[in-house]
């Protein structure tokens, strides 16, 4: 049995893989630049005084990516359990 044996089936699967991967591409994109916005007003000044982020500042990036990660996954462990159990969401 050959693979070339049922390539239109092959490419639709990629494809679609293809369509997933972008997808999830756009999503991890988008949650970055929500993160970096977020953060950065929060925890930067208006006025740079420093080349480098000083001690107080990474630690508030750090804390607030932490936040933001945390509040992500209580988020989509909530949406799981609720289409599980039928809920609307």
């Amino acid at each position: 049995m050959s693979f070339f044996m049922n390539q239109a089936s092959n490419q639709t699967v990629n494809m679609q893989n293809m369509a997933m991967a972008e997808q999830e591409l756009e999503m991890v994109s988008d949650l970055f630049n929500r993160i970096v916005s977020s953060c950065h007003q929060k925890c930067i000044p208006k006025t740079y005084i420093e080349g480098d982020l000083n001690k107080g500042e990474a630690v508030c990036i750090d804390r607030c990516v932490s936040k933001f990660f945390e509040v992500n996954k209580t988020i989509g462990t909530k949406l799981q359990q609720m289409s599980g159990a039928g809920l609307p969401m």
